[in-house]
């Protein structure tokens, strides 16, 4: 009876969908890049299905296009880029996730991952670093020809996100993408490994604070 009284909020198509990370770089020099992990996480009390597509589907492996994430639980959809080569420099695809309650056929949420392939980090690295100066001289000019009087306002409300919804973005952020215990693989310490209902959490309250943001 839980399951029936549910289903009518859960067909609107609004589920929203958490998967991180929202962005793949695959690095034409860098083959240990070529091979890339998505994790779409289930924080909720019923199953899902999901299926991945792709805009550009010959350039690359998914491991697992559909699949079943169960309640409260997360799984990995492994991407491997098969066709490096300078045409495809610079070139934007996407990955959409569809989900689904397991009992229905209708779409709940989706959601949208860029994928793009760099020819090399290092160059990627400088762009980034001549973007940022250029922003902060930039922004700095700006300050410089708009600066009026200060006149304090006790009243007028802050602007911008608070310094609280920025901690708690670096903090989410941080936890998503800490390694996940029983990973053996990692080089990062045993106590930093955090588990799967835990880095369920960051996930929600990051899709929270996003959608916060947005309106």
């Amino acid at each position: 009876m839980q399951q029936q009284t549910r289903k009518p909020e859960l067909l609107e198509g609004n589920l929203p969908v958490f998967v991180f990370p929202t962005e793949l770089i695959f690095y034409a020099d860098d083959q240990s890049t070529h091979k890339q992990v998505l994790t779409l996480y289930n924080p909720y009390e019923f199953a899902l299905t999901f299926k991945v597509l792709c805009t550009s589907p010959s350039k690359y492996i998914a491991a697992e296009t559909t699949g079943a994430v169960k309640p409260q639980c997360c799984v990995d959809i492994v991407i491997r880029h098969k066709d490096v080569r300078a045409s495809h420099f610079g070139v934007v695809d996407k990955f959409r996730l569809y989900v689904f309650e397991q009992s229905q056929k209708k779409t709940l949420g989706r959601k949208e991952v860029i994928a793009t392939l760099l020819p090399s980090a290092k160059g990627q690295q400088h762009k980034e670093e001549e973007e940022k100066r250029f922003k902060n001289e930039h922004m700095a000019e700006h300050v410089f020809h708009e600066h009026k009087p200060y006149k304090p306002d006790v009243g007028s409300p802050p602007s911008g996100p608070s310094l609280l919804v920025v901690f708690l973005i670096i903090i989410c952020t941080a936890a998503l993408m800490l390694p996940t215990l029983g990973d053996i693989e990692s080089m990062v310490p045993l106590y930093l490994h955090l588990s799967v209902r835990m880095k369920l959490v960051a996930a929600y309250v990051l899709g929270l604070i996003t959608m916060y943001l947005r309106k």
